[in-house]
């Protein structure tokens, strides 16, 4: 079975020409080869039996000279009738036997080879009718392997002869066949890359009708194909028309976003710091607690605005992950003291589960993922609580976020990555406290999650809760390394303290008075030298005139007229008698569009976005200066 399925596998492989002349050479061969050994067998046996005649003849001449000389025992005449007898063509022996079988003459030839016999035993008898003895003739076969040899080499001949005249028959027949039909298959090949084809009608009657359907075929085929191209070309032409569309849209949308982020940021800004200068030194219970909620405002709209901040970064391509080892543990510690206040204020339980697991990510992404994700989570629980826990799961990490919150419904589970998209009205009607977001915190979470090289994974069911699941690299545990102590975060008190900044100088840049007005009465309520200017001319004109240049130059990046602050602080840079190496630089700015963003980034100088509270500011300046204090004294 398996071998006459390979024979017809392998004859499967033939051409059409190939098997064409296969199918005519085999019955071919077949019938010629029965024929000729049928007659070959015929003819060999016919001559066989002519030197058995032969030899029945040389036997009675012999048995007819014998007769006498037996009668009378002449041994010797005996002898010479049978030396007689070899000379007749082809005997090999003659013997002469009596009655009794004793053997009276013998004569073998000695002057040719003896080969294969053929022997004939013929009766010696009397005139009387009486049997006397035998002759014995054996006649070589010589003539008849003779005949066999000349037979097969004739038909070697024959069936060469045969086979290439068949073989020819069958070339011209196949080539008849399957030529037309090997050009038709070309033809299609042509048809199914594209190109134009026909093929010349000739051939059998069957062909050429197959040629004319082919043709028409093609020709319907190709103006199918020619209004479809076109088609085509139009779509795609329509296409490139509405991407065009949606990428001014979307340039649009990013500019506006971005400027209308700066320009709210500016006045935020200005609250944040005037609402700070009030509580200072305030001890009526009411006017703080009013101030209090001014605070609870300016951070709702802070959150806002970093939401935005965090996808013009993304958008201008200036983050880029700092890969590093380290334990999970330590993120969700942090996670952990960041949002038990949270959760406990609005009545939720924060379960953070520990872990031995490291994982390699960049840190600061991935702490912003699950941030989002917490806060998130938070916002849309009702009672209950969030989860937070990792295991391993093969070469990587996976960590989830589980919620009893309000869940979200499946046919928005697929959109609730993208950009501004958000659940109505389940998830803002149970927030807490009315917090809402615009949608942007699960779109960053995507894009981070993107320059991870991760991916995020979402299953939720509506009214039971949700999980998100982040998968991040595995990393082997190491032994963590020493680690400075990080500065305590200020108090209230610390706040309230007045010498926290004392004797520093501090020159202040902004276009807006009223920014500038709150920058004066925070810093120096901290207790230092307060500078401000407008413009990159009264900041030059205060360089003019000052003996000793600021500690610290806090500026805005967009000031009037088109002027930079990066530019203002080179110029600074320049003049006479401007700041040096030991004079801290800091950017506060509400800006972004990615193109400014990658400026900033590419400035190497600390930014601050506003709105920035005081207490952020404060940091940030006494960081930088003792930056600014290393730097100098290595020079």
């Amino acid at each position: 079975m398996n071998w006459n399925f390979r024979l017809l596998r392998g004859l499967a492989r033939l051409t059409f020409a190939q098997q064409l002349i296969l199918l005519a050479l085999v019955p071919a061969t077949a019938a010629t080869l029965v024929a000729i050994a049928v007659l070959t067998r015929q003819h060999l046996g016919n001559l066989t039996e002519l030197m058995r005649a032969n030899a029945q003849t040389v036997a009675l001449q012999v048995a007819t000279v014998a007769q006498a000389p037996l009668a009378r025992m002449d041994r010797r005449a005996l002898a010479r009738t049978a030396q007689t007898g070899t000379y007749q063509p082809h005997v090999q022996q003659v013997q002469i036997w009596t009655e009794d079988g004793e053997i009276v003459a013998n004569s073998e030839t000695v002057d040719r080879r003896r080969g294969e016999g053929l022997q004939v035993v013929v009766p010696i008898v009397s005139d009387d009718g009486r049997h006397n003895g035998k002759v014995m003739v054996e006649i070589g076969l010589d003539a008849v392997q003779s005949a066999r040899r000349s037979v097969w080499l004739n038909v070697a001949l024959v069936l060469a002869m045969s086979l290439l005249g068949v073989g020819l028959a069958g070339w011209w027949a196949a080539r008849r066949i399957s030529e037309p039909i090997r050009a038709l298959g070309e033809a299609v090949d042509r048809l199914g890359a594209g190109e134009a084809a026909s093929v010349a009608i000739e051939g059998t009657s069957e062909v050429r009708h197959l040629q004319h359907g082919f043709n028409q075929a093609a020709r319907a085929l190709a103006e199918s194909h020619r209004l479809l191209q076109s088609r085509i070309n139009e779509a795609t032409a329509e296409l490139a028309r509405k991407n065009q569309l949606l990428e001014v849209a979307s340039q649009a949308k990013t500019r506006l976003l971005a400027a209308a982020s700066h320009d709210l940021r500016q006045p935020l800004h200005a609250l944040t710091l005037f609402s700070d200068g009030l509580a200072n030194g305030e001890t009526d219970p009411v006017k703080l607690q009013r101030i209090g909620h001014i605070r609870e405002c300016v951070d709702s709209l802070d959150r806002l605005f970093s939401e935005l901040l965090n996808l013009s970064q993304l958008d201008a391509g200036v983050l880029q992950p700092q890969w590093a080892d380290f334990p999970l543990d330590r993120l969700f510690d942090e996670i952990s003291r960041n949002f038990r206040p949270v959760a406990e204020q609005q009545g939720l339980r924060l379960v953070v589960r520990k872990t031995e697991l490291w994982v390699r990510c960049d840190y600061v992404m991935l702490s912003r993922i699950l941030n989002n994700l917490v806060s998130n989570s938070l916002r849309h629980t009702v009672e209950g609580g969030v989860l937070i826990g990792a295991r391993a799961r093969g070469k990587g990490v996976r960590i989830d976020v589980v919620d009893t919150g309000v869940g979200i419904a499946a046919h928005h589970q697929a959109r609730v990555f993208e950009e501004f998209y958000q659940v109505e009205p389940a998830s803002r009607s149970n927030a807490p406290g009315g917090a809402r977001g615009m949608g942007l915190g699960l779109a960053t979470v995507q894009r981070l999650a993107e320059l991870l090289n991760t991916r995020v994974e979402l299953s939720s069911r509506l009214n039971k809760g949700t999980c998100v699941r982040v998968q991040v690299r595995a990393a082997p545990a190491a032994l963590p390394a020493p680690v400075a102590p990080a500065p305590a975060a200020a108090s209230a008190d610390d706040e309230s303290n007045g010498d926290s900044l004392a004797d520093l100088r501090i020159l202040v840049i902004d276009d807006e008075r009223t920014i500038l007005e709150g920058l004066s009465v925070v810093l120096s309520n901290w207790g230092a030298t307060v500078l401000a200017a407008q413009t990159r001319a009264e900041a030059l004109a205060l360089a003019d005139g000052w003996d000793t240049p600021p500690d610290v130059v806090v500026s805005d990046l967009l000031l009037q007229g088109g002027d930079n602050g990066l530019d203002v602080i080179a110029a600074l840079e320049r003049h006479p008698n401007g700041i040096g190496a030991g004079t801290a630089r800091l950017l506060v700015t509400g800006e972004t569009k990615p193109d400014r963003l990658r400026e900033v980034a590419a400035a190497g100088i600390a930014v601050l976005y506003k709105p920035v509270s005081p207490r952020v500011l404060r940091q940030a300046i006494q960081a930088q200066r003792a930056a600014a204090l290393v730097i100098a004294a290595g020079l």
